[in-house]
C-alpha cells in the first residue's frame, strides 16, 4: 500500500531562515510561472505548458545564483507540475460545466508547501543513520534537520515534502510498498449513522463522542478574532494577533484528527465488516436558499447546523475510516442515506411522523420504539449487506 507519515521537525534559527526563505523562492517561481502563461495567452495567444517552463529553470537558476539557484531542480520542477495541475483542473471544470475557478497568485499565507519528489534528489530522509538517538532529514540550502520521529516508517520513502503550519514545520513522507497489518477476524459488523449529538452511533448501540472541539474553543476564538478586527492592516501587532487566530485554529484541527483516529481504530479493530452512509457534505453544508433581501426561513439554524457537522469532521473520519479499514484487511461498504433515519428496523414502514425528535424513534404503524440514531444504524447495516450479497451473487 502507499501511505504518508508526517512527523514535527525541528529546526534550528538559521534553518527556520533558511526554509522561510525556500517557501518563498518557491512562492515567487509559482507566480512567475502563472503570470508568463496569463501574459503569454494574453498578447500572442500562445499556451505555455510545464515542459517550455521546466526548460527555462536552467536559465532562471543561473541568473539567480543566490535566490532560486540555491534550492533543488527538483523541486523546483514540483512547484511548476503543482502550476500545472491547477490549470488541467481548471480546464477540466469548464469542460464539466461547473464554476471554473481559474488558478490564482499565491500570497505570503497561501503556500506554505514544498515537494522533493525522489528521496535522494535534493533531499535525504534519515541522513544521519548512525545518530544513537535523534532522526535527521537533509534538505538542499537548508542541511540537516533533526525529526520528532514518533513513529517506525515502513516501506520506501518515494517523496518528501515539508510544510509550515503556523510556526510549526512539518516533513510529510509518501512511502511505497507499506506493508498491510491485517487484525485478527471478530464475526462482527456494524452499520454506523453519522450525526452531531454524537460522532457515530453503530447498530449494537455504541455512541462514539462528538467532542465538539471548535465550540469548547469559541471563546478564546472569539477574543482572538475581536483583538484581530482592531489592529491596523500592515501592522506588527496584526501579524501577532494573525498568527493567534491560526494557532487556535490549527490545534482545533489536530484534536479533530486525534480524536477521528482513535474512533476509527476502535470501530476496525471490534468489526470485520462496517457499513456508513455515502454522504454528500457539500450538499449537507450549503447555506439556507434566499437571497439578501427574502433571506429565507430558518437561516440562523441552518447555520449552526452546518458549523456543528464541519465542527464533528464527518468527511475527514470517514477518510481515516477508510484507510485503517484498508490496512487492517476490515471491508467498509457505502450505502443511500436516503430514508434511513425514517424507516422501521422492525416493520419497515417509512413516514417521516416515526421520527419523533432527534434522538427518538416510534414506529406509528408497529409502535417500535427506539433511539433514532440506533435505528438508523440497524437500517444502513441491512442496506449494505444486501448490497454485499448482491455483488457476492453477482
Amino acid at each position: 500500500m502507499r501511505r504518508s507519515y508526517k512527523f514535527l521537525i525541528r529546526p534550528t534559527g538559521r534553518q527556520a531562515a533558511a526554509l522561510t526563505a525556500c517557501l518563498d523562492d518557491h512562492r515567487t517561481l509559482y507566480n512567475a510561472a502563472l503570470e508568463h502563461r496569463r501574459t503569454a495567452y494574453a498578447k500572442a495567444g500562445v499556451s505555455v505548458g510545464y515542459g517550455d517552463q521546466s526548460a527555462d529553470l536552467k536559465h532562471i537558476r543561473a541568473d539567480d545564483p543566490d535566490g532560486q539557484g540555491r534550492w533543488s531542480f527538483s523541486s523546483q520542477q514540483a512547484t511548476l507540475r503543482r502550476l500545472d495541475k491547477a490549470f488541467r483542473a481548471f480546464f477540466d471544470r469548464v469542460k464539466a460545466g461547473r464554476t471554473p475557478g481559474f488558478p490564482r497568485f499565491k500570497g505570503r499565507g497561501w503556500f506554505d508547501t514544498v515537494q522533493w519528489p525522489k528521496d535522494g534528489d535534493g533531499c535525504r530522509w534519515d541522513s544521519q543513520p548512525d545518530h544513537p538517538a535523534a532522526t535527521f532529514v537533509r534538505l538542499q540550502g537548508v542541511g540537516h534537520v533533526r525529526v520528532h520521529r514518533h513513529r517506525p516508517v515502513k516501506g520506501r520513502v518515494k517523496t518528501i515534502a515539508v510544510k509550515r503550519e503556523g510556526s510549526r514545520w512539518y516533513v510529510v513522507l509518501s512511502c511505497d510498498d507499506v506493508p498491510a497489518q491485517p487484525l485478527p477476524a471478530t464475526g462482527a459488523v456494524a452499520g454506523i449513522d453519522m450525526g452531531v449529538a454524537s460522532l457515530a452511533t453503530t447498530s449494537d448501540g455504541h455512541h462514539i463522542d462528538n467532542q465538539r472541539h471548535l465550540a469548547a474553543c469559541a471563546d478564546r476564538l472569539a477574543s482572538a478574532q475581536r483583538e484581530l478586527a482592531r489592529k491596523k492592516r500592515g501592522s506588527k501587532r496584526r501579524r501577532k494577533a494573525v498568527a493567534r487566530v491560526a494557532a487556535l485554529h490549527a490545534k482545533v484541527r489536530r484534536q479533530r484528527v486525534d480524536g477521528a483516529h482513535k474512533a476509527a481504530l476502535a470501530l476496525v479493530r471490534d468489526y470485520d465488516v462496517i457499513v456508513h452512509e455515502d454522504l454528500r457534505i457539500t450538499n449537507m453544508t450549503r447555506s439556507a436558499s434566499g437571497t439578501i433581501d427574502a433571506p429565507g426561513r430558518n437561516v440562523a439554524a441552518k447555520s449552526g447546523l452546518n458549523r456543528s457537522i464541519l465542527d464533528a469532521g464527518w468527511g475527514m473520519f470517514l477518510t481515516i475510516l477508510a484507510h485503517k479499514a484498508e490496512s487492517a484487511g476490515r471491508e467498509l461498504i457505502a450505502v443511500n442515506p436516503a430514508s434511513t433515519s425514517r424507516t422501521c428496523s422492525r416493520c419497515g414502514h417509512v413516514a417521516k411522523e416515526n421520527r419523533l425528535t432527534q434522538a427518538a424513534f416510534a414506529c406509528t404503524a408497529c409502535g417500535h420504539t427506539a433511539h433514532a440514531d440506533v435505528n438508523a444504524a440497524i437500517n444502513i447495516l441491512r442496506a449494505g449487506l444486501a448490497l454485499r450479497a448482491a455483488a457476492q451473487a453477482a
